[in-house]
């Protein structure tokens, strides 16, 4: 062992003098080793040639939970306090309606699946995220919003450990931040590794307020010299090689290669070059919306394009800061939002996204799924969990919604399961959170029912519980 570890190290010894300063850099910029721990799961090297095009899957998360009853399963024949205000409109697929407020989604229809029959029992906002983000019941009483070391693991950290990648970016990305509600100290529940452990999170690109992105600690910091770089360069070489003066052992030494060559794969393969917006026509970013969403939905494709094999967009928009009626959540003037603020983006954005991938050839490899943590309550001003709920607004509803499905196989122009004629209750083809996760994961080539142990009892768990949904094509 020690004779293979002194010709490997050799071999690096050899590197020119400019891979040792790029690497060298990366330290300069701010890349630290909790910064690089997240890049570690999945990296691979050089692209085989001629490799068919892998899977992928792009996860939009629509926090706060859209009213499936006024948007995409709508009951028009309902009485005025069901059916509420809103008209649905034809869709480029006979017998399908929707919302007469996404006219260009009427017109992607072809290209989605409307999963109308999703249903679990949570009706509180993190512990539902968790259950849709992992897969899984919440583990516990619902009474905090907040992650825990208890949460089952998030499908983007699963995939971070489990996934695969053509390239050397990581196999699962989060953006443009994480979900986190105002006032509290951590994000929302099942986003994280969880019991499976924190350091198989998904790397996380962050976009500002002008959708521009960034991973967090690439950031250059103009005041090292190079100089300081050139002494850094030097001390990680001495690392390498275990200089008996510095008393490192032989597992930091080899935890400190891994980040280094990860990271540096990260400048083998462009990483500046896809985060950065600009390369991509005006006219192709004002199609998507220049939102928060639609610039998440472009970077999304940018990614995919690159190798990433899950990337996972969580919906932002300004009412984020809202504390009752955030996002998604309409437990107030439902109809004047999703009129004014919520439509519109979704409209502009996600047909725009999925155009882009079919002109692109990238539909058919990609599946596309759109989705809350749960519905809406079917009666305007019906109490389920929240005393902010208004007459005007519907309160949480976990007992049927809508998932929305394209590409990666999934035929469009179809509608899978159905619910009662309120909208409240699935009565064909119930789909949990659970069976969504085992279909991502099929599709992505992952083997569902292989076994993690997790880190707070040492217990075998799956990673998913769930039956893949196959009759989709």
């Amino acid at each position: 062992m020690v004779s293979s570890f002194a010709n490997t190290e050799r071999q690096r010894r050899v590197f020119s003098r400019r891979c040792g300063l790029q690497v060298g850099a990366l330290h300069a910029v701010g890349l630290t080793s909790t910064h690089l721990a997240k890049l570690r799961a999945g990296m691979v090297n050089e692209p085989r040639a001629a490799k068919r095009r892998q899977t992928s899957c792009v996860f939009l998360f629509l926090f706060g939970g859209p009213s499936q009853i006024d948007l995409w399963d709508m009951k028009p024949n309902a009485s005025a306090e069901i059916r509420g205000e809103f008209q649905p409109i034809a869709t480029n697929v006979p017998g399908i309606q929707i919302c007469e407020h996404l006219p260009k989604l009427a017109q992607q229809m072809d290209k989605v699946c409307l999963m109308r029959s999703m249903q679990h029992k949570m009706n509180v906002h993190g512990p539902a995220c968790s259950e849709v983000f992992s897969g899984r019941p919440y583990h516990s009483a619902p009474i905090t919003d907040e992650a825990t070391p208890e949460d089952w693991p998030a499908l983007s950290a699963m995939t971070m450990r489990y996934g695969n990648s053509q390239t050397g970016l990581p196999p699962s990305v989060v953006l443009p931040w994480y979900l986190q509600f105002p006032g509290q100290g951590v994000r929302i529940a099942g986003q994280t590794g969880g019991r499976m452990g924190e350091r198989h999170d998904a790397m996380l690109i962050q976009g500002s307020g002008d959708a521009e992105f960034q991973v967090d600690g690439l950031a250059s910091d103009q005041t090292v010299s190079l100089a300081r770089i050139e002494n850094r360069r030097r001390l990680s070489e001495q690392l390498q090689l275990g200089n008996p003066q510095l008393s490192y052992s032989q597992k930091l030494v080899n935890d400190i290669d891994r980040h280094r060559e990860r990271a540096f794969s990260l400048l083998q393969h462009k990483a500046g070059e896809i985060l950065d917006l600009q390369r991509e026509k005006p006219a192709l970013r004002d199609a998507y919306g220049r939102t928060s969403v639609g610039q998440s939905l472009l970077m999304a494709r940018r990614l995919i394009e690159a190798g990433v094999s899950l990337v996972t967009v969580n919906w932002e928009d300004e009412t984020k800061i809202s504390g009752t009626n955030t996002c998604w959540d309409t437990h107030e003037d439902n109809f004047h939002k999703l009129k004014t603020l919520l439509c519109p983006m979704f409209d502009h954005a996600f047909p725009a996204f999925l155009q882009d991938l079919d002109d692109r050839g990238l539909l058919e490899t990609t599946l596309v799924v759109a989705i809350g943590e749960f519905g809406r309550t079917p009666k305007l001003g019906q109490f389920t969990q929240s005393s902010n709920t208004k007459k005007s607004g519907r309160d949480h509803w976990p007992h049927a919604f809508t998932a929305l499905l394209a590409g990666g196989g999934v035929r469009g122009g179809q509608v899978y399961g159905t619910t009662d004629r309120h909208a409240g209750f699935v009565t064909d083809s119930p789909v949990s959170p659970a069976d969504l996760a085992a279909t991502i994961f099929h599709h992505l080539g992952v083997d569902h029912t292989q076994e993690y142990v997790s880190n707070n009892q040492a217990l075998r768990h799956r990673l998913s519980d769930g039956t893949p949904v196959k009759n989709l094509g």
